[in-house]
């Protein structure tokens, strides 16, 4: 194994952990240390998601830098607005501040990410190799939801105090990413300097791509919102809870996510956006009637009416995990290698400015009308991936390939 690829997992490994200290259980912080209503934890997903809209337009600003290097400054952004939220507790207002930036460091560095993974990966071995990095990904992510669950059920981690122990770890690991991807930025310059790249690129060949993109903006926030808000508001459970079932998850995604890699060389990307499809259409049409089993009262929300709850939030994880699967297609159809980072980043802009809408109308729907029209909604507009899969075609051959 290449050494730069030794050193791509180990950003992969430290970015899982901190991920999983903060992402994961960031409703149960706002739960916990702003006591935040449905409506509330809506609006929060703007300056959350924000950064992810505006990302396109900072990326192309700096588009003079190589990927790497605008990287490790997405880093830093994301330890100062972790760290703060980690030292204290701020007002709400103040609050918002930090969260929107960390989340642009974030939401920077995951189209970049992705974009580094499919440079350092083997041409013949794409989709094996990306199911590598995000079957591992996974796996972190996995134990640092075993540690959070850990430290939140035997009381030594806390949203209800000043000093929040999984944003200063989440903090620290971030700064040894800033150092990882240093190293790495060394070890590629020595070997393929970087040339300054267009910042911005559409194009008509890209449309299912842009399309698919924008239905995860809406599938986006059914995973990480109102899945987790139909188990924490409307079955009370904390913290421990949502990292158990990511652990399971993940664990999971340990075995899946490689496998989805596996499928893709050997089924092809055109088969595998079936299954997609498919897995979301199933997913969000069950959350819809178990929501309105839960209002209506004709599901109980002890004993198996909470186990079909964990079972559909693990199963929508799985859904969520088959993201690799639009990448390997943008990588596919890319009329020149030089289109990749910067398609995926508009991508990444598109999806995020869906899922800000989404977040406040779900609010909204979840409020005056119930959970379960968000769901119902998620899973007719999710026909459209379908539809997507039908419509893609091949017949050209891997196009990015032919342009090396």
């Amino acid at each position: 194994m290449k050494k730069e690829i030794r050193i791509y997992f180990a950003i992969i490994a430290l970015t899982a952990f901190g991920l999983g200290m903060t992402n994961n259980v960031i409703s149960n912080f706002f739960k916990d240390a702003y006591n935040v209503t449905a409506y509330q934890r809506g609006f929060l997903e703007f300056p959350r998601e924000l950064p992810g809209l505006i990302s396109v337009f900072v990326i192309a600003a700096l588009s003079f830098l190589s990927d790497i290097r605008i990287s490790m400054l997405a880093q830093l952004l994301s330890i100062v607005g972790i760290l703060a939220l980690g030292l204290y507790t701020p007002s709400f207002n103040i609050m918002i501040i930090f969260i929107f930036i960390n989340s642009l460091g974030m939401h920077l560095f995951f189209p970049l990410q992705d974009s580094i993974g499919l440079e350092l990966a083997e041409k013949d071995n794409i989709g094996k190799r990306l199911g590598q990095f995000k079957g591992f990904f996974t796996g972190v992510q996995m134990i640092a939801s075993l540690v959070v669950f850990a430290g939140f059920k035997m009381g030594f981690m806390s949203f209800e105090t000043n000093l929040k122990s999984p944003f200063l770890i989440a903090a620290m690991l971030f700064l040894g990413v800033f150092i990882l991807l240093g190293m790495l930025d060394k070890k590629v310059r020595q070997s393929k300097p970087h040339t300054a790249v267009k910042g911005f690129v559409f194009r008509a060949e890209y449309r299912y791509y842009y399309t698919l993109v924008v239905l995860f903006g809406v599938q986006k926030q059914i995973m990480m919102v109102y899945g987790p808000w139909v188990i924490i508001d409307i079955l009370g459970k904390k913290a421990d809870t949502i990292s158990i079932l990511t652990v399971i998850g993940s664990f999971i995604g340990i075995f899946f996510i490689p496998a989805i890699g596996k499928w893709l060389d050997k089924y092809g990307v055109k088969n595998m956006l079936y299954l997609d499809a498919i897995s979301f259409i199933g997913v969000y049409l069950i959350y819809g009637f178990l929501s309105m089993g839960y209002v209506n009262g004709s599901v109980s929300t002890v004993g198996y009416g909470v186990l079909f709850a964990y079972l559909i939030f693990i199963f929508d994880k799985m859904s969520t995990q088959m993201g690799i699967i639009r990448t390997v297609y943008l990588r596919k159809i890319a009329v020149k290698p030089t289109d990749v980072t910067p398609t995926l980043t508009l991508g990444q802009s598109m999806d995020h400015f869906v899922s800000i809408i989404c977040a406040y109308l779900g609010g909204i729907v979840w409020t005056i009308w119930g959970p379960q029209y968000i769901f119902f909604l998620a899973a007719a507009l999710s026909l459209i991936n379908l539809y997507v899969a039908i419509k893609v075609d091949f017949k050209d051959g891997w196009k990015y390939e032919q342009t090396l």
